[in-house]
Parts: C-alpha cells; sequence; structure tokens
C-alpha cells in the first residue's frame, strides 16, 4: 500500500480491463469524430502531389526485389506506413500528455477497479487504433487508384496495426518525460526526419552507403519495408524481420511506459 491509499498493480504488463479506456475514448471522440480521420489527409495529399505529380517525372525506380515499378506503388505502402505511425503518435503525444498533466483523467480512473498497467494497455491500444482507422482509409484509396499489386496486400493491415502499436508504445514513453507544451517540438523533431529519411520517397540505394545502416535501423524503415513488400508481392523470410524489429519495439516501450506511470501517478 503505497501513501496514496492505491493499490500498486502486481503485474508490469498490461492489465485485461485497458478495454475500458478504449470505451471511454470512443464516448468522448463520438461528437468529435472528424479530428480521429484529420491525419488521414496529409498522406493522401502526398500520395497525390508526390507519387502522381513527382511520379510522372520519376518514371520507375527499384523495388524490394530490384526490379522496376512505377514510382506511385513504391511510394503508397511508404506512406501507408507514416499515417499508421502518425495517427498512433498523434494520439500517444498530444492527446496522452493533456490528459496526463492537466485534464488528470488517470487519477480518477485509479480510484476505480482499473491500475496502471490497464491505462498503459488501453492508451496503447486506442492510439494503435487510430492509426489503424488513419491506415484503413488510406488502403482503400490505394486499392481504387490500382495501386495494390499483390493479394498479399490484406495483410498490410495487420501490418500497419504492428506499426500503430510499435509507435504508440514508444510515443507514450517520450510523453511521460514531457513537462509542458514546448516539448511536443521533440516529437515533430524525431518524426519529420523518420518519414524523409526511411527510404519513404526513395529506394535505399539512393543513400550514401555511409547513411544506408542508419536508415536500416530506423523503425518506419522496418515498417515501410513491411508493407511494401506485402503491397508489391515481395513476400519472404526477411519480412519476418521487421516483424520482429517492431514487436520487440512495442513490448519494450509498453513495459517501459508502464513503468513511468507507476512512477507519476502512484507517487
Amino acid at each position: 500500500m503505497l501513501g496514496t491509499g492505491r493499490i500498486a498493480p502486481a503485474m508490469p504488463f498490461p492489465g485485461r480491463r485497458g478495454g475500458r479506456l478504449i470505451e471511454r475514448n470512443l464516448f468522448v471522440y463520438r461528437r468529435i469524430w472528424i479530428v480521429l480521420v484529420s491525419g488521414f489527409f496529409e498522406p493522401l495529399f502526398y500520395l497525390l502531389g508526390v507519387g502522381y505529380g513527382v511520379g510522372s517525372l520519376v518514371g520507375t525506380v527499384a523495388g524490394p526485389d530490384g526490379r522496376p515499378v512505377e514510382y506511385a506503388l513504391f511510394v503508397a505502402p511508404a506512406l501507408l506506413a507514416s499515417s499508421a505511425m502518425n495517427g498512433a503518435v498523434t494520439e500517444a503525444t498530444f492527446n496522452f500528455f493533456f490528459k496526463l498533466r492537466y485534464e488528470k483523467v488517470y487519477d480518477g480512473i485509479l480510484s476505480t477497479p482499473l491500475g496502471v498497467a490497464d491505462v498503459a494497455a488501453g492508451e496503447a491500444a486506442w492510439a494503435l487504433l487510430r492509426g489503424f482507422l488513419y491506415s484503413i482509409g488510406f488502403i482503400v484509396v490505394m486499392f481504387v487508384l490500382g495501386l495494390v499489386a499483390s493479394p498479399w496486400a490484406v495483410l498490410a493491415l495487420g501490418g500497419s496495426v504492428l506499426i500503430g502499436f510499435a509507435f504508440g508504445a514508444v510515443a507514450m514513453v517520450g510523453t511521460t518525460f514531457m513537462r509542458k507544451t514546448t516539448d511536443f517540438d521533440y516529437i515533430f523533431l524525431a518524426t519529420l526526419p523518420l518519414f524523409l529519411f526511411s527510404a519513404t520517397f526513395f529506394p535505399l540505394t539512393a543513400y550514401p552507403a555511409e547513411l544506408r545502416l542508419i536508415v536500416q535501423l530506423t523503425p518506419l524503415y522496418h515498417g515501410v519495408e513491411l508493407l511494401r513488400g506485402l503491397t508489391l508481392g515481395v513476400v519472404g523470410p526477411h519480412l519476418l524481420v521487421h516483424v520482429a524489429y517492431l514487436s520487440v519495439m512495442g513490448v519494450l516501450g509498453l513495459f517501459v511506459v508502464s513503468r513511468r506511470l507507476e512512477k507519476l501517478l502512484l507517487k
């Protein structure tokens, strides 16, 4: 028993009652649903402007297996991965920060049977869900525009969920260290280079040799390569490396954010 009278959770990993937080968030957003889908438009505009605009000048580029593919086909899955990342990060930073620091939502929640692990699991799942919603809309657009070259693309939604989980969990960890709204600049500082330099718009071979290893270590690169392989039909054991990277990233993030929330909410 801690000084506040709250009981510390027995498990550091997510509890089973995190779904209650998802229900709460759905209730809150039911009247402002447009906020949930607003982030879908940015990657869509990039697809139309860069995928087709620049694509008309570029022609073809080397795909994951080295064969040439149309530029729009190359860029679309990368923007799908970026959409999943943006949705999860937005929810796990801006919204999570205000609920944690200003609205004190979790102080009230911890007076219920829910524990810190449930809060971490629920908010990570909600961030994942938001990224998933962005991805659904984007992949529908890809189908309509004929930017899906393989039936394996149906698994891209699962890949988007994994990307949302990984980025949502890690973004929540970063948010627990934020103290003021100006700290959001660091989020932009982290996500913009990822968006631009994760083989999103150019093949890995376009980067200088000394930068390729750095690019290959970035999390969005693994998300981009996973979805690009699925949508272009370049499927093989190498995709499991990307799955493993994102899975470990998400699990570690969830573990750390649970510990961080214990220190912040049970002090």
